[in-house]
């Protein structure tokens, strides 16, 4: 079993899984009755890649909740759990998933970003005039990668389409550690929400995730 890292609180959660089981050890984690549906479900992927990684979010949910949810999609690809009991968020990475569950009340936010150097050559797709990167561990890479995680998790939140994350998203200067926060906001919606998000820093990943209240009479598609 891989559970990577937990955090729990009052009102939230996540964790991370490191996907370390074939197809078959993955299936054995999940409850018995349901199995099959499972397997059934991945043939649909011709990618054993995306097999693990289907099946590494529906282990880490049952470990979180200690119990058994649905994973359904709005038209937009936003996840849901079908019961409703929980607000979630899902990402995934080169070995590794994460999902975040939030109190109904909340839009959560989570992604996981494996290191790359591509980051800096298109920093500018997503970069505005008015952010500014900071070297850490003698590189501005880690710091990049951070905004674009950010983004990608303030996007998950505002469920809004046509969304340009160099218009519409801005992260307030913040000096890179190994963990942290900083704020941001958005320009897309007429709400101007304003953001906190928290991070970590692994050897080979960065993790970045938020939570915020939902506005009234606030839908998905």
């Amino acid at each position: 079993m891989a559970l990577f890292a937990h955090h729990k609180e009052s009102d939230l959660q996540w964790g991370i899984w490191k996907i370390e089981e074939e197809v078959e050890g993955l299936l054995a984690l999940l409850p018995c009755p349901h199995r099959e549906s499972y397997q059934q479900h991945i043939l649909h992927f011709s990618s054993e890649n995306r097999q693990l990684e289907w099946l590494s979010v529906r282990v880490l949910l049952y470990i979180l909740l200690d119990e058994e949810k649905e994973i359904a999609y709005h038209s937009s690809g936003k996840p849901y759990l079908t019961d409703h009991s929980f607000s979630i968020s899902i990402s995934h990475t080169r070995g590794y998933v994460s999902v975040i569950l939030g109190n109904v009340e909340m839009e959560v936010g989570i992604d996981i970003e494996h290191y790359s150097e591509r980051v800096c050559k298109v920093a500018h797709r997503y970069m505005r005039d008015d952010e500014k990167s900071f070297s850490y561990q003698g590189t501005e890479t880690w710091s990049l990668l951070l905004h674009w995680s950010a983004k990608e998790v303030m996007f998950k939140c505002l469920n809004a389409s046509d969304v340009d994350f160099r218009q519409h998203l801005r992260i307030f200067p913040f000096s890179v550690s190994g963990q942290g926060s900083f704020h941001a906001e958005e320009y897309r919606t007429e709400h101007h929400l304003k953001f906190c998000l928290h991070y970590l820093l692994y050897p080979d990943f960065v993790l970045c995730l938020t939570s915020v209240l939902r506005k009234p009479g606030k839908k998905h598609d």
